[in-house]
């Protein structure tokens, strides 16, 4: 194998290119598209591109958030929020809600979304959404680098405790992950990708 011509630099003393390639090659990511409520009723609902799933029983989802965001303020003050799956319907109304507003600001309305009450938790998630998780806090845990110094980000990692499905997305008792045509983070400053279902391919693991 003849060596790649690779392009090399060191994080910490810049990347040198036209734009920081780490959220770029990271990815695809899914969104953490998050709503929560604070101790006054107020209801907030933000898309975060550091996000995933991180555990099967209990089902443990996360994401970072870089500054401290109305968000996390919120799951510290209640223990409780909802994620929303993002799909290419509802891609703009998504976008809207990453808009820096006031915390009186309910950006359900600023997107013009349905805000349902949750089951289990006091904050209510995407009606437009085929998928949400109702999840409690389990931890919050400010990011720090490989020296110590801590970062100006915190991870929130909470356990799904209630799960909705649009049943138009389970065929044969199955979820059919494309049917909705999720969007996934591809980095830059709005790079995304279309989850189609003619993209999707099997691999079944050799044990």
């Amino acid at each position: 194998m003849t060596d790649k011509d690779l392009y090399f630099y060191e994080p910490s003393k810049g990347h040198g290119l036209k734009h920081d390639p780490f959220n770029a090659i990271i990815a695809p990511r899914p969104i953490g598209w998050i709503s929560s409520r604070d101790t006054r009723g107020h209801v907030n609902l933000a898309p975060y591109s550091f996000f995933n799933a991180f555990c099967y029983v209990p089902p443990i989802i996360g994401f970072s958030s870089t500054n401290w965001k109305d968000t996390v303020a919120n799951m510290e003050q209640t223990g409780e929020f909802v994620w929303n799956l993002a799909t290419m319907d509802l891609a703009r109304q998504m976008n809207a809600t990453a808009a820096h507003v006031a915390p009186e600001v309910d950006e359900f309305e600023v997107a013009g979304l349905t805000a349902v009450p949750g089951k289990l938790v006091n904050v209510p998630r995407v009606a437009e959404s085929p998928v949400a998780f109702e999840c409690k806090v389990s931890d919050i845990v400010r990011l720090k680098g490989a020296d110590g110094k801590e970062a100006d980000a915190w991870l929130t990692l909470g356990e799904v405790v209630a799960v909705h499905i649009d049943k138009a997305m389970i065929k044969d008792g199955v979820y059919q992950t494309a049917a909705a045509r999720p969007i996934v983070r591809a980095g830059r400053r709005g790079d995304y990708f279309e989850i189609k279902p003619e993209n999707m391919f099997e691999m079944v693991r050799p044990d």
